[in-house]
């Protein structure tokens, strides 16, 4: 089968979360798997576009509302991602370095969807399963349906993955003209408490809907930000499939932003070494136990709990660990952790902003990873953290749920915690700076933790099940 990806992200070519680091890597393994599997994305002004050698596949011209634009459809030329990577240009609104953030992300992202789809309907042979990523390609199951000029691809099958359902990208009903004709007797298809919402849009459109993880999937009938009647409604058609990850990429063994690698057998000297290295780079002492948060600093992630529960961990508990915050988001989030720097010196750090080698310094230098979050779709960093040998700390919700089993129980590996609040995060705290010290026992759980098996096989296998049960 021949399937495309349309996506907003993709890992390394422009990633912002999760969902760069999934379209990344799902589309390599189908094609191991013997599938056809091509990614197309915007052409954002990043590194990756400048390092590499491309062609051009596909030029048009086509209307969003009373504009007209041209467009320009390039194909990476080295296939060293393991597919077919394609870049959709449009001057004026996807020439620009970052990915989201802008006033005119609607604007954006309805005209790369529309491009797209008149670059496939050009096609002379159609791909078996056009596979869209979250709201900012939510519209294309749509106006494959409804849309007039799209009328050659209704038939395609299409699925809709959710990453995450607390971003649908909602817009006024004015911007309905952005959208070629389409039938207008279907206008409820669009429409959800007043407003276009492109992702009902897609979870009623689609003809599968995936999310990233089982446990994710049953919370959304009762937690999706206003959508939990529609996904009870089209449960029907809902698949929960846990994420994979790119072992590859992730692997202590070879990771080429590690200077010290490391199996199970070398799992203490190797972390040994990235602490070290990571301890003398931020300022924190090697004897005591490293805890560690990597991500967006925002509520969504429970960011704006981590000033207060670092400060109540210390008044508590005593200066007994070290804390290290990789991260950016929320302006008041990310001052609250730079101000807690001088009243915690040599036990707590942060860097503020984005740094994929640090990440993974990180991942293998850590002792416990923190992640007490509001919201977890399915969660990459735990599955990251597991490979490297670093403990889970994780709120009980979504993802998180899948695959980190509390260490109280039989064969368990991590400290999970119910709440998303500061006296559960310290609890976890206490926990992790009590495990530290039973270090037979903490060797134990890090050998076992690293022998899990959190790659795409198994994941795979459940999609190419989707995309033939059409």
């Amino acid at each position: 089968m021949e399937i495309l990806h349309v996506s907003a992200e993709c890992y390394p070519v422009a990633k912002a979360g999760g969902l760069g680091d999934v379209v990344g890597a799902l589309p390599k393994y189908l094609n191991e798997q013997g599938q056809i599997a091509k990614v197309v994305l915007p052409m954002y002004r990043t590194r990756f576009l400048y390092t590499h050698q491309w062609e051009v596949v596909h030029k048009g011209g086509t209307n969003m509302g009373n504009w007209y634009f041209d467009f320009t459809v390039i194909r990476e030329q080295s296939n060293e991602l393991g597919f077919d990577l394609y870049l959709v240009d449009i001057n004026g609104l996807l020439d620009r370095e970052k990915i989201y953030g802008y006033d005119d992300d609607t604007e954006r992202f309805t005209a790369f969807q529309i491009a797209v789809l008149d670059w496939v309907s050009a096609w002379q042979d159609k791909p078996d399963v056009i596979h869209v990523h979250d709201h900012q390609a939510a519209l294309i199951p749509f106006m494959m349906k409804y849309c007039y000029k799209y009328q050659s691809l209704k038939n395609i099958p299409s699925v809709l993955t959710i990453h995450n359902a607390q971003y649908q990208g909602w817009m006024g009903w004015d911007k309905s003209v952005y959208l070629p004709q389409w039938d207008t007797w279907h206008w409820g298809m669009l429409d959800w408490n007043n407003n276009i919402n492109p992702l009902a849009a897609g979870i009623r459109c689609a003809w599968k809907v995936t999310t990233v993880s089982p446990s994710y999937l049953a919370e959304l009938r009762y937690n999706s930000n206003g959508l939990e009647a529609l996904f009870e409604y089209e449960k029907g058609k809902c698949v929960g499939i846990l994420n994979g990850i790119d072992v590859d990429v992730w692997d202590p063994e070879t990771d080429h932003y590690l200077n010290d690698h490391y199996d199970t057998v070398e799992v203490e000297k190797g972390k040994a070494a990235s602490k070290k290295l990571l301890c003398e780079q931020f300022g924190l002492d090697t004897e005591k136990p490293l805890i560690s948060f990597i991500g967006r600093l925002v509520g969504e992630k429970g960011a704006d709990l981590l000033a207060q529960a670092i400060g109540d961990s210390f008044y508590y508990i005593g200066r007994k660990m070290n804390f290290l915050v990789l991260g950016s988001g929320f302006p008041e989030v990310e001052a609250a952790l730079t101000a807690l720097k001088p009243l915690a010196q040599y036990d707590y750090n942060v860097y503020i902003g984005y740094n994929e080698a640090l990440s993974h310094l990180m991942y293998a230098g850590s002792d416990f990873l923190l992640m007490p979050s509001r919201v977890e779709p399915c969660g990459l960093n735990q599955m990251y953290s597991m490979r490297y040998g670093t403990v889970p700390m994780v709120r009980k919700t979504g993802g998180l749920i899948d695959t980190v089993v509390d260490l109280g129980e039989p064969d368990g590996y991590g400290i999970c915690y119910n709440n998303a609040s500061v006296g559960d995060i310290t609890q976890a705290v206490w926990r992790a700076t009590d495990l530290y010290e039973k270090k037979d026992k903490l060797k134990e759980i890090r050998q076992r933790m690293m022998q899990l098996d959190f790659s795409w096989e198994s994941s795979v296998e459940q999609y190419i099940q989707v995309y033939r049960s059409f």
